[in-house]
């Protein structure tokens, strides 16, 4: 159970426990005490795709542990760049080496996730793992939600139940033939002057420029016109749509799925968390969604002033080279004793380092990668390690700003 400061201090100077973790401050015990006074302590997580709330109450509401966890959503965007790395690598070095696409198992097995979804499954269990660490905790609540992403996408559908059946393209063998038919076979820019009888469904926002699949950001273009778009002769007067971002809502149904069944905890929903959370006067945020989930609407009473911020990162970085023919090695080990990620203490203050010099020099950056501006740059002789890099990156925050109506 947390104790005080005061009593934390005269067990370690007494030699009755040791430091186990500096963030958050753990202590352990040495000696067996006399009696328990352990209590009944809940963990309420608000899930999330993007950021994790996570909150511990007892069972009179007094909060004892506040967290968030930002979840990485850069895995994607890093494993393309690799394809193009490796692409590189293969048709410079390896042009004539036989092509193998169907080798792959961890690609074509069942019952898989992608590395997306795992490192967002991963970062949910870690953070649960780690606070039962900590804490006794005996009971769990989990916020979760259902999403429709066809409804989400075409709300319609609410209305109209057979929607779901028959949408936009039924009738027609795929999208661009709802387009073309849409359009009456008829160029939308020329309307049949260049007598060009060769028609292409062109995308208004460039795919290239994350522009959507979807009919309203296709248009039917003769060849004549559409060739001359992408040549900067035409200009067009119609504003199309980019790609929606409904991976989130996919992702949480997933999520939700796997937690349940990982986890024994009890369910609730948002909407609940939403009215219990206004009732009380907290202001919006995940750690206070998860101080409501875990109190269950009562009125909480805050014992920490204090949020764990937590920001997942990667295990490392996949370049291991520089230059046009990759002569140049990237150290990814230690330099000087310091590693990418690792918290160092530098004029009294705590950062993490972005990056390091061969030459003794190191960027540093705070916990949401925001690189901090220091003259002159810091060097290593200055700086003290203070904790290791590991899968996330981990500070502590002032709690956020309650009004005074809120308890």
């Amino acid at each position: 159970m947390p104790c005080s400061c005061a009593i934390a201090r005269l067990l370690l100077k007494d030699g009755k426990a040791k430091v186990k973790r500096r963030t958050p401050f753990t202590i352990k015990l040495l000696v067996q005490p006399a009696t328990t006074s352990t209590q009944p302590l809940t963990l309420g997580v608000d899930t999330g795709s993007a950021v994790i709330g996570s909150a511990v109450t007892d069972t009179q509401g007094q909060v004892v542990y506040l967290s968030e966890v930002q979840v990485r959503n850069d895995i994607a965007t890093t494993m393309k760049e690799r394809v193009k790395y490796r692409r590189n690598r293969r048709n410079r070095k390896t042009r004539y080496r036989k092509a193998r696409w169907r080798n792959r198992k961890n690609s074509i097995k069942t019952d898989r996730f992608s590395p997306t979804m795992r490192s967002k499954i991963d970062a949910h269990l870690r953070e649960i793992h780690f606070v039962q660490s900590i804490l006794p905790i005996r009971h769990i609540v989990l916020e979760t939600g259902t999403f429709d992403p066809h409804a989400l996408k075409n709300p319609n559908v609410l209305k109209h139940k057979w929607l779901y059946q028959k949408g936009i393209n039924y009738g027609f063998a795929n999208t661009k033939a709802y387009v073309l038919t849409r359009d009456s076979y008829t160029c939308q820019h020329c309307a049949g002057k260049s007598k060009d009888k060769r028609l292409e469904v062109h995308h208004i926002v460039f795919r290239s420029q994350n522009g959507s699949d979807e009919e309203a950001n296709l248009l039917t273009l003769c060849k004549t016109c559409h060739d001359g778009l992408h040549a900067g002769t035409v200009t067009l007067k119609r504003t199309g749509k980019k790609k929606g971002n409904l991976n989130h809502a996919t992702q949480m149904n997933s999520i939700r799925l796997q937690l349940l069944k990982q986890v024994q905890a009890e369910e609730t929903w948002g909407f609940v968390t939403k009215e219990h959370r206004q009732i009380a006067g907290l202001p919006k945020e995940h750690c206070f969604d998860a101080v409501m989930i875990t109190t269950r609407g009562a009125m909480p009473t805050f014992q920490t002033t204090v949020v764990l911020k937590k920001r997942c990162i990667p295990d490392g970085d996949y370049q291991q080279t520089k230059g046009r023919h990759s002569e140049q090695r990237i150290l990814t080990g230690k330099i000087g004793g310091f590693r990418k990620f690792d918290m160092v203490r530098y004029q009294g203050q705590e950062y993490l380092i972005k990056g390091r010099m061969s030459t003794g020099y190191a960027i540093l950056m705070d916990i949401d990668g925001n690189k901090v501006d220091l003259r002159p740059i810091p060097k290593f002789e200055k700086m003290k390690r203070v904790r290791a890099r590991s899968s996330w990156m981990m500070c502590q925050a002032p709690m956020p700003h309650i009004s005074s109506t809120a308890n």
